[in-house]
């Protein structure tokens, strides 16, 4: 639907990035696992390795999906900003590509269980 300002909007956006220090905002997203209706939204700094966020904030979020004991971590496909990447673990979220506002796709071909592959 369009929209027709009545004015010139004069302010930062409240979700910039300059809003956050070295944090920054991650989009998550389990691609084709519909218990989780929109991707997670976490504030996590951009120094933090990608190992440790996977551990200490990913993997307790995805804990209540049937499929999460089953995932193969080494055979998980990894997009961000819709670019497939090959994540380093043990770098950080910035060093991976991740910037504010961005959104991590994880894909676990074959482990579909709650939208199986058609």
């Amino acid at each position: 639907m369009p929209v027709t300002s009545i004015g010139t909007y004069q302010f930062p956006p409240r979700d910039a990035a300059m809003v956050y220090g070295e944090n920054q905002l991650v989009y998550f997203c389990w691609e084709r696992h519909l218990l989780f209706a929109a991707p997670f939204i976490l504030c996590v700094s951009g120094t933090m390795k990608f190992g440790e966020f996977m551990d200490e904030r990913i993997k307790p979020l995805l804990a209540p999906d049937p499929d999460a004991e089953a995932i193969d971590w080494n055979a998980v496909e990894w997009s961000i900003g819709g670019k497939s990447v090959t994540i380093d673990p043990e770098a950080s979220l910035v060093e991976n590509g991740v910037g504010h506002k961005d959104k991590i796709v994880m894909a676990t071909p074959g482990l579909n269980s709650l939208m199986p592959d058609d």
